[in-house]
């Protein structure tokens, strides 16, 4: 959630922060702003809104200086109105923030009580207001800094200038990522490294509790303590090229188009094609020896770790308890001596999951993480990260990452298979090669387009929408329900197929499509006696399937998309790509924003 930039250097700010911000709006927000110092002074612009709001504010209003803060909020206190909107700050202090200042009130009454003068709605201004305390009294930028972050309980990622202070920012976190970018006489600040993409491939990540004074010459570190630490300055394979739409009319659209790649990316890089065998990095533990799985994510990777379970169980016979993230660490569940904490997370910062991780490390569990960001704090803080290869994910409703993550979910299963005895090599072979087949296969997938657009005018119309699907396609079922929320703003719901009969029955009228996704399989026929109970209630069928399974089901459905026929074991994977498709179609006949839903944010740092 929220983006921040920070710039200090001899070029102008202002551009270069309003370009970064640009790169970080996949993250979701509703305002902006900007903050540069003038002459020694604060300076600074806002807006509700897109970032054009404060771009064209900008062109009427410019914003001089080479020392600056920029930031895009999503709001938590306060509504996403201009004066809510970040930098916020005094004449001596300005302060961006990311996260949940989570004792703002106290700080806010005691503050106020000195004679402090608060101007927003938000927990966030707390944080300049206790800064601007402290540069009253007499202490340094880094003392008034260190002293406020002493103070804080909560979240945070920051970035702070200073009046009178011309190139220097102060930036620290907790809870909440932030990277250092290294220039040619010029530093940076920004919420990940997509955001400084174009301008350096040089970035040091602070660890929780850091906080960093930068300027021309570098930056420093310091702990929570105030000593001076060392962090470690590494090359980031982002490129500015790497972040386009490359024609596409949006980033989700091209994401969508680059499931074959990184369907057979990240295969690649747990795969030996020549002896068709999965090849694990190296554990800290032995597969064997695990007695238990506690699965743990939120959102499209819960759902994938909801098919992961599905396969474990059913091909290493390994029992899988999964939660959602938010709900585990509250739960407080007992875990196996031993056990494996495996999690899932597309940036490595999801708040929910992170929190879940420390406390299942806490309770003496392995920790395995599925991650697409494997410089996050979740790949620093696990014992062993399995990696998708899957690249920048721009669009806020996840694709691409999701079929990456059960790439990597399914050669995990054959490693715990053959670890337990249960997978043979000719079967793990065979499991193999039908994992290879995928890319061309997924590839096959975008000529049913047209079909998959003739479906979405129907699914356009509606108010309700519910989706369908039995054993691994009923998480399947779950993602597209999910994407047409997020994105077209249609309400809808996924169930079991079998659970239809006991209660979401009642809902089926000719005015509410049903999408089921049902491949042929053990379970085509229970699926498709699911689908005559809902046609008989006037039920307007739209489904998924396979060549196998499309004449059987072409008799009762009104529209049939039949992809290619693969083995039960990966066609989640496959049946995953046209259910995304789906909803991107039917956002496109709605108008909306595509890749920046409304309310919504790309990576959610807070609880």
């Amino acid at each position: 959630m929220c983006g921040i930039v920070g710039v200090v250097g001899s070029n102008q700010a202002t551009p270069v922060i309003l370009d970064a911000l640009r790169r970080l709006e996949y993250r979701g927000y509703d305002s902006a702003g900007i903050a540069t110092l003038e002459e020694g002074h604060v300076e600074r612009r806002r807006a509700a809104g897109k970032l054009d709001h404060l771009a064209t504010l900008l062109a009427r209003m410019p914003l001089p200086g080479v020392t600056g803060i920029g930031h895009t909020r999503w709001a938590t206190h306060g509504a996403p109105t201009e004066n809510n909107a970040h930098p916020h700050g005094t004449e001596r202090v300005s302060v961006v923030h990311n996260g949940i200042i989570e004792n703002f009130e106290e700080l806010r009454r005691e503050l106020e009580a000195a004679g402090q003068v608060f101007s927003t709605d938000t927990d966030s201004e707390t944080i300049a207001q206790l800064v601007d305390y402290h540069l009253q009294r007499g202490l340094s930028p880094q003392d008034a800094a260190h002293a406020c972050l002493r103070r804080l309980e909560g979240a945070y990622a920051l970035a702070m200038i200073f009046a009178g202070h011309d190139g220097m920012v102060i930036g620290a976190r907790h809870g909440a990522p932030l990277v250092v970018g290294f220039g040619d006489n010029e530093m940076f600040l920004g919420s990940d490294s997509l955001a400084l993409a174009p301008l350096t491939r040089r970035i040091a990540y602070l660890d929780d509790g850091d906080w960093t004074v930068i300027t021309p010459a570098g930056a420093v570190f310091f702990d929570m303590a105030g000593n001076p630490v060392e962090r470690p300055v590494k090359l980031t394979a982002l490129i500015a090229a790497s972040v386009g739409k490359d024609g596409y009319r949006h980033y989700m659209e091209k994401e969508l188009h680059e499931h074959p790649v990184v369907i057979g990316q990240t295969l690649q890089r747990l795969i030996d094609p020549a002896t068709r065998r999965v090849i694990m990095p190296d554990l800290p533990f032995d597969l064997a020896a695990i007695p238990r799985a506690v699965l743990t994510a939120c959102g499209s990777a819960f759902y994938a770790g909801m098919i992961g379970r599905y396969w474990i169980e059913q091909y290493a016979r390994l029992p899988v308890d999964i939660d959602v993230a938010s709900e585990m660490r509250y739960r407080n569940p007992p875990l196996a001596r031993g056990g494996l904490g495996l999690l899932i997370s597309q940036s490595g910062e999801t708040a929910d999951t992170l929190a879940a991780l420390r406390g299942m490390r806490a309770a003496g569990q392995h920790i395995v993480s599925v991650l697409n960001v494997e410089q996050s704090t979740m790949a620093r803080e696990s014992d062993a990260v399995l990696g998708t290869v899957a690249g920048p994910e721009i669009s806020v409703a996840s694709t691409k990452a999701f079929t990456a993550q059960l790439s990597v979910l399914a050669c995990l299963t054959i490693a715990f298979g053959r670890a337990r005895g249960l997978i043979g090599a000719q079967q793990e072979e065979s499991m193999v090669t039908n994992l290879l087949d995928l890319p061309s296969k997924a590839t096959e997938v975008f000529e049913r387009h047209d079909e998959i657009r003739r479906m979405a005018a129907i699914v356009a119309e509606a108010r309700d929408v519910l989706y369908l699907g039995r054993g691994s396609m009923f998480p399947v079922a779950l993602e597209g329900a999910l994407k047409l929320k997020e994105i077209s703003y249609i309400h809808a719901e996924a169930y079991a197929a079998g659970e239809m009969k006991h209660g979401p029955i009642s809902l089926i009228d000719s005015t509410v499509p049903v999408v089921a996704t049902v491949p042929s399989g053990p379970l085509f026929e229970k699926t498709l006696s699911n689908l005559q109970e809902a046609k008989a209630r006037g039920g307007r069928l739209l489904v998924f399937t396979d060549m196998a399974g499309a004449p059987r089901l072409r008799e009762i459905a009104e529209c049939v998309v039949a992809i290619p026929t693969v083995d039960e074991f990966v066609a989640p994977i496959l049946q995953t790509i046209p259910v995304q498709i789906l909803a991107y179609e039917v956002a496109l006949l709605k108008g909306t924003d595509v890749d920046q839903p409304r309310n919504l944010a790309k990576s959610v740092t807070v609880e």
